[in-house]
């Protein structure tokens, strides 16, 4: 105890992500929809890694891509949508009104501004074109069901508009009506992303209506994501809380203080856990290990990382731009990164000699269980990384 704050060490906080991230053997899922609850977030941008981050926290991974497909477009427990920090992710559709309220709707009252300043100085139609616009193409996707960009358009032709961008800069372009539209409809918790046009691994999407949902208080609701954030991640330094969410300081803060949350020691400072939750975690009895997929949530879980991630590692895992890419991990560290070559081996790397001796059966197992599950699919990350082009090249 230091000040009457409980101390938790590294060595603790790596015991809990080991449990609560459902990656110790032990701790691992029965389906998609407990890994997302799990983790409350799934980074979505890349579709491949959803289904991958769900496939090493199942017991039988075998079933990720099927439960995962079955979740998202059958079922509709989970939803792939915007949320934190400009981001899409796949939460549990029942979060979809809380994730919007907390995050949402001050990002989307930003974007839909920039939208019409853009098209004003553009010359292109106003406001009230805008609003008849997107009132005919939710119209029509209401009707569709699912729908891409292009078929909405074939209902709408005004989505096909165009328009120019910065004029005069470096980075001036034409950006089409329905881009634009359409993502600013996701941000606003209007349209989400629906099936793929191909298979699991496809960046290319349909939209679908997003799940009715009540509007909720914005305060209210930012609380209650932080409390179910910091019961999956805590203990978390309030630098990791704000970016995580992507909310101002002062939000944070009120939301810490509507949870009651209390606050601990952490080896970087102070820290903060969700009310109760202060009780010792003891490491898994059995070492593990997890090959887990680029921007998974874990890795991308804090913005402090140096108790479970070598800063030696950051320039090889990490593009320029934050993204990480696929690692491996041995009891609650990152050790190195793995890729797939274009003849579908899952090779991997271990910088650090001692580590890899001592781990090296186990990430080969995992790296079996990868192989298997993807069978003749080949996958690329999105944002590619320096140690992920090096083990393919």
């Amino acid at each position: 105890m230091t000040d009457g704050r409980r101390h938790i060490g590294t060595a603790e906080r790596r015991a809990r992500l080991a449990l609560r991230h459902r990656l110790a053997g032990p701790a691992r899922a029965a389906s998609p929809e407990e890994v997302a609850a799990s983790l409350v977030a799934l980074h979505g941008t890349d579709p491949a890694a959803v289904h991958l981050a769900v496939a090493a926290r199942l017991a039988d991974p075998a079933k990720a891509v099927r439960e995962t497909e079955r979740a998202l477009y059958e079922d509709g427990t989970l939803v792939r949508m915007h949320g934190m920090r400009h981001t899409v992710f796949v939460f549990p559709t029942e979060l979809t009104a809380v994730v919007h309220a907390s995050t949402g709707l001050a990002v989307a009252a930003r974007e839909r501004a920039r939208l019409v300043k853009d098209m004003a100085s553009a010359g292109a139609p106003d406001a009230a074109w805008l609003a008849e616009v997107e009132e005919a193409t939710l119209a029509a996707l209401a009707r569709r069901g699912q729908a891409t960009a292009a078929e909405l358009a074939a209902d709408e032709p005004r989505l096909r508009e165009q328009f120019a961008y910065a004029a005069g800069k470096s980075y001036e372009g034409v950006h089409t009506v329905s881009t634009r539209l359409l993502r600013l409809l996701g941000v606003e918790g209007k349209v989400v992303r629906g099936r793929p046009l191909g298979s699991w691994t496809s960046s290319q999407f349909r939209w679908a209506p997003a799940p009715a949902h009540p509007e909720l208080d914005v305060a209210g609701a930012q609380a209650g994501l932080l409390g179910r954030w910091l019961r999956a991640c805590g203990p978390a330094t309030e630098a990791d809380l704000k970016w995580w969410t992507g909310w101002r300081v002062t939000e944070v803060r009120r939301a810490l203080s509507a949870i009651g949350a209390r606050e601990v020691v952490l080896d970087e400072g102070t820290g903060y856990v969700a009310g109760g939750d202060t009780a010792p975690v003891a490491a898994p009895e059995e070492p593990w290990a997890a090959l887990l997929p680029a921007l998974d949530p874990t890795a991308m879980g804090w913005q402090q990382r140096d108790w479970y991630l070598d800063p030696a590692l950051r320039p090889l895992l990490f593009d320029r731009s934050g993204n990480v890419g696929p690692t491996v991990w041995w009891n609650g560290r990152v050790v190195g990164g793995w890729a797939q070559r274009a003849d579908g081996e899952i090779v991997w790397r271990i910088p650090e000699e001692g580590v890899r001796r001592e781990a090296g059966s186990e990430v080969a197992a995992e790296a079996g269980r990868l192989g298997g599950l993807l069978g003749e699919t080949r996958i690329t990350p999105r944002f590619r990384t320096p140690l992920e082009r090096e083990l393919t090249a």
